[in-house]
């Protein structure tokens, strides 16, 4: 199939939104992290698991429209992110400091009794307001990064599975199978490595660790649930604008990400 440079142009400035919003959302989910939870009627969810679905939207978006390999490829830069993310956050926290009486008065926070904060260590009388962040955020990265790779490797094969199990027909059955399943997979993952150590402290009941574990499910199902009329608009709007038939991806033969 000849693609013009026009054509061809479109095509992948799509596809570079789609990834922008995609590694945009997974960015927001480590940088803002646990940092807060917030009370949605009955889910307690911590405030960087807000935009996380829209990397699975995303995620199908691609594998509709530009293939596995495409999908895959928009992964595995998103776990590059994530490891850089971690280093620089692990190099700001290893490299002195100024020293304090240096230090902006907003940089020290002064505690009213010691804290044991979610990476294991223990804060006494003050903190820097790097390593509150740093201790917050740091595990829920690495927690992240181990649930990134079951959870969006497993969504794209899991959708492409259901793709040639119903010969491309059933849209919303792969969005939301491939979804379901793999935000499953996510939010077990991400809760128990996240407060894995908490939990065996002591510093955490059970029964909380199965609410969040719940609740963040939940929320990303019912989030999945409704995102199946979007994604019908938007694989039917888009197949129109990049000029792909039903069964073609916006790839050429020429390009390297064929897909598989």
């Amino acid at each position: 199939m000849v693609v013009d440079a026009a054509l061809r142009e479109r095509r992948e400035r799509v596809f570079i939104v789609l990834a922008s919003v995609f590694l945009g959302s997974m960015t927001l989910l480590n940088v803002v992290g646990i940092t807060r939870f917030i009370q949605l009627g009955p889910l307690a969810l911590a405030v960087g698991v807000l935009p996380y679905p829209l990397t699975f939207l995303c995620t199908d978006l691609i594998c509709e429209l530009y293939g596995r390999a495409r999908a895959n490829f928009l992964v595995s830069v998103g776990l590059g992110l994530n490891i850089l993310i971690l280093a620089v956050m692990t190099l700001g926290s290893v490299v002195p400091a100024v020293p304090p009486e240096t230090m902006p008065p907003w940089q020290l926070l002064q505690l009213a009794e010691p804290v044991s904060l979610p990476n294991g260590d223990l804060a006494s009388n003050q903190i820097e307001l790097f390593q509150l962040i740093y201790a917050t955020t740091s595990g829920a990265v690495f927690a992240s990064m181990l649930a990134y790779i079951a959870a969006q490797y497993c969504d794209v094969q899991l959708f492409h599975f259901w793709k040639r199990l119903t010969r491309g027909k059933h849209l919303w059955l792969r969005n939301n199978f491939s979804t379901l399943i793999s935000q499953l997979v996510d939010s077990v993952t991400v809760v128990l490595v996240t407060f894995g150590a908490v939990y065996w402290r002591g510093d955490m009941t059970f029964d909380t660790l199965l609410i969040l574990v719940g609740s963040n499910y939940a929320f990303k199902a019912l989030a999945a649930l409704l995102d199946t009329l979007p994604l019908y608009l938007l694989v039917h709007r888009l197949r129109g604008y990049l000029q792909l038939g039903p069964d073609d991806y916006a790839v050429t033969l020429t390009d390297p990400m064929t897909p598989a």
